[in-house]
């Protein structure tokens, strides 16, 4: 009888927990690079086998009606701030537009700020740079790689994603193995080493982004069945990513973490490579994207709907349910602050929603009416982003395209048949949504500064990825610096400290230890010009200037005998003295 009522008392006082009652969640939150919705066997890939991501799909909550931006670093931006990434200032990949504004604050800031361990494992892409780098926008323990994938220009030179050398907490290290075991091997050390506190860890992979490289273990299940070029490479790479979740979930487990830890798998944009395109904005006409239009860099549904799935069984986030209301990547900041009890003040300005009781009882009204996307520049930027162009205005069932196409998503969700003639008065609702935020945060796409003579990073090394061109991409890859394409840019800088200073002009980094291909070279920052001849086989063309302090620009050139000039594609500023 005593057991019975002792029971009895355990379910009348002790139901199953909601998250207003449970404990401050760890939070993994885990974002893959270029695998987009139709990536996954759980939402109907015939080909792929992802066994792990099918079972957290089985047990989580899954937003089904999530968008990111059509591009990473947008993106990477939205989910750090809570913000639109043009009010950010990071809403390109480079051409020194990857960088967020210094009064911007993070996630990382948030989290630390309430008591959490904060830790960044695997791509930032939002600057590579004081005051830009994750160590100094809130995280506390970082593993990452630099620039936008492993091997570009900025990364450590001669990356190629086995047995290579990263950034830890601001010293490079050399790894052994795979990037994504590397990236997962590291996030299990840091769950182990703050498991008795809270944490908050943000695991982005760099997979399966190209190049597509990886174990021929992983992808030769599907080089007989998957033959657009490097397909059965890019099915390996999320194959992979999908075992390594499998080990981070076990060692949770054995942990005992598992039901306290709020783990999110989201990704970045649409897929690059998951199936065969005709062209940007195309339906897939070889393999599977979920039956949408468009991929990775398209405004069209399969360049910005993406999975995101939410589990954490003591907040009640279990159980396979679709959550069907609209949300987007700058919607989790508010969210998981407020599952975490972490406070936002007012002064963030966040753009994002929560929608942490939506979770919870699906019931109950959407709290997001409405969603712009926009590709400032468009893919190639030939041109300085504009209102309207590569823009998508979505609400309920419909998506306005360039403020002109208007597709039903109920009705065609392969956006074949432009419905704006038919329906004028959506077409003049949508249009009247885009406007006043296209002024708000048009604005803040103004340049943003690589400090020189940060204490936090002295000497700094620049790449021209960062130049800041008006349209066009500057050289941010090996592919173009090893011709020496003859182009150069500015970088924008802001000198933290009036002192003596020594540039160093190279064409690649210090540690190839290559000869500088030229005869002469010129400087030009804050208002000084500076010419040299060049002496053969040298390594860095060297210059020492007294620079005051303050926001500038920093422009080089490298002559070739015929007088034709390149940038110096990385350039070294050290601050010698004040």
């Amino acid at each position: 009888m005593f057991r019975w009522m002792a029971l009895l008392y355990v379910i009348l006082l002790c139901p199953a927990m909601s998250f207003a009652e449970a404990a401050r969640p760890n939070v993994i939150l885990i974002m893959t690079d270029d695998q987009g919705y139709g990536d996954l066997a759980c939402h109907g890939n015939p080909a792929l086998k992802t066994p792990n991501l099918d079972r957290l799909y089985r047990e989580s909550v899954r937003l089904t009606d999530f968008h990111v931006s059509s591009f990473c670093t947008p993106t990477r931006a939205a989910l750090m701030t809570g913000r639109y990434p043009a009010r950010t200032g990071a809403y390109r990949t480079s051409s020194g537009r990857t960088l967020l504004h210094t009064d911007e604050r993070t996630i990382a800031h948030l989290f630390a700020d309430a008591g959490y361990v904060t830790g960044m494992i695997g791509k930032w892409h939002l600057g590579d740079n004081a005051p830009h780098r994750p160590q100094d926008r809130g995280f506390q323990d970082v593993v990452w790689h630099r620039c936008g994938g492993i091997g570009q220009a900025s990364d450590y030179y001669g990356n190629d994603y086995f047995d290579d050398t990263y950034e830890r907490n601001g010293k490079f290290e050399k790894f052994e193995g795979y990037c994504t075991d590397v990236w997962f091997s590291e996030a299990m050390r840091f769950v182990e080493e703050n498991r008795e506190k809270p944490f908050f860890l943000y695991l982005a992979p760099n997979a399966p982004h190209g190049p597509y490289r990886v174990d021929a273990k992983w992808s030769e299940p599907y080089q007989d069945t998957i033959k657009w070029p490097n397909g059965a490479n890019f099915y390996g790479m999320v194959a992979n990513i999908d075992y390594n979740l499998g080990l981070l979930r076990q060692r949770l487990e054995e942990l005992k973490l598992s039901k306290s830890t709020l783990l999110i798998f989201m990704t970045d944009n649409g897929t690059a490579n998951g199936a065969k395109f005709a062209d940007l904005t195309s339906e897939a006409v070889e393999g599977y994207n979920a039956g949408m239009r468009g991929k990775k860099s398209s405004v069209y549904e399969g360049g910005h709907r993406v999975p995101c799935f939410l589990h954490w069984p003591e907040g009640g986030l279990v159980g396979g349910k679709d959550i069907p209301g609209l949300a987007a990547h700058l919607d989790l900041l508010p969210t998981l602050a407020e599952f975490c009890e972490v406070p936002v003040p007012e002064s963030h300005a966040s753009d994002g929603i929560s929608f942490a009781a939506h979770l919870q009882d699906a019931n109950t009204p959407p709290p997001r009416d409405h969603l712009v996307v926009q590709f400032q520049g468009g893919p190639y930027f030939n041109a300085m982003p504009k209102a309207w162009e590569f823009s998508c205005v979505l609400k309920d069932r419909w998506r306005l395209i360039d403020g002109k196409e208007l597709y039903d998503l109920d009705a065609d969700p392969a956006q074949r048949h432009d419905l704006a003639a038919e329906h004028p008065e959506v077409v003049k609702e949508l249009r009247s949504l885009y406007l006043p935020w296209w002024e708000s945060v048009s604005p803040r796409m103004t340049p943003v500064s690589i400090d020189l003579g940060n204490p936090a990073e002295n000497p700094t090394e620049l790449c021209s990825q960062d130049w800041y061109l008006s349209k066009g991409n500057p050289p941010w890859h090996f592919g173009a610096i090893n011709q020496l394409v003859r182009v150069t840019g500015p970088w924008m800088v802001d000198v933290q400290q009036a002192g003596h200073y020594r540039f160093t002009l190279r064409q690649w980094p210090a540690v190839a230890n290559k000869p500088v291909q030229a005869v002469r070279a010129k400087i030009e920052i804050a208002g000084q010009e500076r010419e040299t001849e060049v002496d053969p086989e040298t390594m860095g063309v060297v210059f020492e200037m007294k620079i005051p302090a303050g926001k500038t620009k920093l422009e080089t050139w490298l002559f070739d005998e015929q007088g034709e000039a390149g940038g110096a594609y990385f350039t070294e500023v050290e601050l010698l003295s004040n």
